[in-house]
């Protein structure tokens, strides 16, 4: 059973589903650990072009891990690490909303609430730094990814097509100064 690389898929994105506080994005460092450098199933360029894909294709940017099933074990690996990754989580939710209200108010929901928004921001944070990491990002990933953040703090319904436009327009500007 160690070796049945769909049983290891289902062990590694199990437990992240059911942590994901936060989502997707939430998840996406512990994800390029045990994909890159726990079991070798791609290089960390490889992640990164994985990673930009199931970000530019539309849905949840969660279905990284349908790629990466994809890659691992084919069409089959896909299936298995999407609901791997979907199913206990949605369980989990499912019983958890069930109750929840039931106790709405009470100093402990209170306190459960705020305390797992940090968290839940740290995690993502703590992803948006292993994407950076890997991908071998510069000065000017970060002052894009900084000033984008900026916007849409600024402007939460501003459309993120024109952040895409524009970060996509500075680096070209960039680029076609340095040739």
């Amino acid at each position: 059973m160690r070796d049945n690389i769909l049983w290891t898929l289902m062990v590694v994105f199990v437990p992240f589903s059911l942590v994901s506080i936060g989502g997707g994005p939430s998840i996406f460092a512990g994800i390029q650990h045990q994909s890159v450098e726990v079991y070798h199933w791609v290089s960390a360029r490889e992640f990164v072009d994985l990673f930009a894909i199931a970000r530019a294709a539309p849905g949840p940017g969660s279905m990284l891990v349908t790629l990466l099933g994809w890659k691992v074990a084919g069409w089959t690996g896909a299936v298995v690490a999407t609901l791997a990754l979907f199913i206990p989580s949605s369980l989990l939710c499912y019983g958890v909303t069930k109750m929840w209200n039931h106790y709405r108010g009470r100093h402990w929901h209170t306190a459960l609430e705020n305390g797992l928004a940090p968290i839940g921001a740290g995690l993502i944070l703590a992803g948006v730094f292993a994407i950076f990491r890997i991908a071998g990002a510069g000065v000017l990933s970060w002052i894009v990814a900084g000033v984008s953040a900026a916007i849409l703090a600024w402007r939460p319904k501003l459309n993120p097509l024109v952040l895409l436009a524009g970060g996509a327009s500075v680096f070209v500007i960039w680029h076609g100064t340095l040739q």
